[in-house]
């Protein structure tokens, strides 16, 4: 991060402010080299947009997501009333993060345990700021054709279709949609904690599935909106037909046209 402006909320609280928002990164976002770039394409349109927003830093702890798919509930708890414990501290209200996974657990499961926020993910605020003349982009991609994978949890477990392909709609790039998208999406098979899972035969069964479906399009870019997703999306692409199409974050192509 030390080319981009980041603040942790410790810097906030010292000079006497509040940020905006608060950016939760996300274990995939802070750990994965892959997905840090999705975090710093997000950190440099946060920037272009003059956003006041804060992270936690190493206080940021994981979200518990994984532990409570892999059915550890014990352990979910632990890592949620840690995690809510500082969100509270802080007065913390809004929170913007680019993992649905994340994004699930802090909007619809920490309530239950006195955590109560206002949660966005990536694609809603950046559409946003689109919507509102925040970020003005300018197309000039090497990129023929595009399709999107829908995150389940931001499909089918939260509702949220339109705010990705609105963004997708502001690229300027012919968008196709795979067979199966929407309420019908096919998982890439990252859910219920199967990302950390031994593959069988080599490969994971599930995400092959669906990179063919996306490859079966023509596209030459397969657009998300989730870590996991792009890792096993982009494995996929690799087991069937290494360089036939790119693997990006919304996130990111948004970033290239800034």
């Amino acid at each position: 991060m030390d080319s981009l402006k980041v603040k942790t909320i410790n810097d906030f609280i010292n000079a006497g402010e509040k940020p905006e928002i608060l950016f939760w990164v996300g274990s995939a976002g802070s750990f994965d080299e892959r997905a840090k770039k999705i975090t710093r394409a997000f950190v440099k349109i946060l920037n272009k947009a003059n956003i006041n927003f804060a992270v936690l830093g190493e206080q940021e702890s994981s979200s518990g997501d994984a532990a409570k798919r892999a059915g550890n509930e014990f352990l979910f708890q632990m890592q949620a009333l840690m995690n809510i414990e500082i969100l509270n501290s802080y007065d913390i209200t809004n929170i913007v993060t680019t993992c649905p996974h994340s994004y699930n657990t802090l909007k619809n499961e920490y309530s239950d345990l006195g955590g109560n926020y206002k949660v966005t993910h990536h694609t809603e605020f950046i559409s946003d700021l689109i919507k509102h003349g925040k970020l003005n982009l300018t197309t000039d991609f090497n990129y023929n054709k595009i399709t999107y994978h829908d995150p389940c949890y931001l499909g089918r477990g939260n509702d949220i279709y339109e705010p990705p392909r609105d963004l997708i709609a502001n690229l300027n790039i012919d968008f196709v949609e795979m067979p199966r998208y929407k309420r019908k999406s096919f998982c890439c098979g990252a859910g219920g904690a199967q990302m950390f899972k031994e593959a069988e035969n080599g490969k994971f069964e599930i995400n092959i599935v669906r990179t063919e479906e996306a490859l079966k399009t023509g596209a030459d870019v397969i657009a998300t909106g989730c870590p996991f997703c792009n890792t096993m999306i982009t494995d996929g692409v690799k087991n069937i037909s290494e360089g036939q199409a790119q693997v990006k974050d919304i996130a990111e192509l948004i970033a290239e046209c800034i």
